[in-house]
């Protein structure tokens, strides 16, 4: 995005990745909203979401899904936040060298599932690191309250990006 880098030049930078996210996904509309609570209105039958950092905004739009969660981060996460966002386990399993994933990528994908599971109802109010993330075999599921969605993760040196799609 263009400099300053601010929070308007955030916003719309989200708002141009949606358009083009809807427009690669096949809607007329390209226009999306904020709902009251903040969130992006994306137009029926394209559930989206949008992320951004001081830099750069990506959006996914995945026709026919229930709810759909993206992140990306690109600050470094200190042992201590990751320490508070991250359990034990994750920690052990999935943080590297164990594991394939750095800590910004596991806080990445924990973003991306909250975005895709804070629609569900029966989850009521919950943070984002009250989220569980478990793998095996490559895949890496988030869970929360018995209800899991998938997660694909993705890093450079630089940057996470994390997506969520619940159907």
């Amino acid at each position: 995005m263009p400099a300053p880098h601010g929070p308007a030049e955030q916003f719309a930078a989200g708002r141009r990745a949606a358009a083009a996210a809807l427009a690669a996904a096949g809607s007329a509309e390209r226009a999306v909203p904020r709902a009251r609570d903040g969130r992006p209105l994306f137009p029926p039958g394209f559930t989206g979401s949008i992320s951004h950092t001081g830099r750069l905004a990506a959006a996914v739009v995945v026709p026919g899904a229930e709810a759909v969660g993206v992140d990306i981060e690109s600050a470094v996460i200190p042992p201590r936040v990751a320490a508070f966002v991250l359990r034990e386990r994750e920690r052990r399993r999935l943080l590297a060298p164990a594991g394939p994933y750095t800590a910004r990528d596991l806080f990445a994908a924990k973003e991306a599932a909250f975005k895709a599971m804070n629609c569900i109802g029966t989850l009521g109010e919950f943070l984002f690191w009250q989220i569980g993330l478990g793998g095996t075999g490559g895949e890496l599921t988030a869970t929360h309250r018995g209800e899991s969605v998938p997660l694909w993760v993705r890093s450079e040196a630089d940057l996470s990006f994390a997506v969520a799609v619940r159907y």
